[in-house]
């Protein structure tokens, strides 16, 4: 029998030895503010404290998105110390994925664009729907990913396959992203929560210690490259915000017309 605890933006739920969190915000297609980035956050303590989670299942509410991205209408309003505290929570909300004890999965039942794919790239597997698309398009508003996005595609798909998404802002389907190396599985939308289910209950069986140590090890091999380059993203990422070609590329996003880039 599951048992649910729910917050206005993140469900949490325990089905079995695997915790699952559904970021609600369907209206925003699950778009990442604050208070979703808090509840991830909070919701980890909560499954960190309990001895049976042996997974961690990471979806979005709806069928249009997993996670379309950060929430563009708030942070355009932010000024620079709001931005930069905003940015901080995201990357601690990604840092507490990666760094959770044992394997969280990722189930892309729709977009997952420029902040959603960075969550899912703190992720350890991800799986998609056929229908998901995925991309960095931070480009088109005149910044980079802020959340790891840059370092974790790297880590995940290769320097070229970065290159190619960050720099064009392409968005992909969910099997360019399998053929890439971005995503691991690719099943039909209706498959979805059972593929990752599946997987979840395949690790509850192996050996808990041999699971949360090879986690441990496997990370731990990519961690200084990491740290270093997540503080190069966000030292870029704060002085883009503060450019002119940032308010044109926020305010022509949310005015759904074409940016008028100067190089300001």
């Amino acid at each position: 029998m599951a048992t649910i605890m729910e917050e206005s933006v993140v469900k949490f739920e325990m089905r079995g030895s695997c915790a699952e969190l559904v970021v609600n915000r369907p209206q925003s297609l699950n778009a990442l503010n604050s208070d979703v980035l808090s509840s991830i956050i909070l919701a980890l303590d909560k499954a960190s404290k309990l001895p049976e989670v042996r997974s961690v299942l990471i979806t979005g509410e709806g069928e249009r998105a997993f996670v379309a991205g950060a929430d563009i209408q708030s942070m355009s309003q932010l000024g620079p110390r709001a931005i930069a505290d905003y940015v901080e929570l995201g990357q601690r909300a990604m840092r507490a994925i990666e760094l959770f004890p044992v394997p969280v999965i990722a189930a892309l039942n729709g977009f997952a664009l420029g902040g959603g794919l960075e969550l899912a790239l703190s992720c350890d597997l991800i799986a998609a729907s056929s229908s998901a698309k995925v991309g960095q398009p931070e480009v088109n508003l005149g910044i980079i990913p802020g959340f790891g996005g840059t370092q974790r595609l790297i880590q995940r798909a290769g320097l070229g396959t970065a290159r190619r998404l960050v720099l064009t802002g392409e968005i992909i389907s969910a099997e360019e992203a399998l053929r890439l190396g971005i995503v691991d599985y690719v099943v039909a939308p209706e498959e979805l929560l059972n593929k990752v289910r599946e997987i979840c209950a395949l690790i509850a069986i192996k050996g808990p210690l041999a699971i949360r140590g090879a986690k441990k090890i496997l990370r731990a091999s990519q961690e200084a490259v990491l740290l270093s380059g997540l503080r190069l993203e966000v030292e870029e990422f704060l002085r883009l915000f503060a450019t002119g070609d940032r308010e044109e590329g926020m305010d022509a996003f949310l005015k759904k017309r074409a940016a008028n880039f100067k190089g300001v």
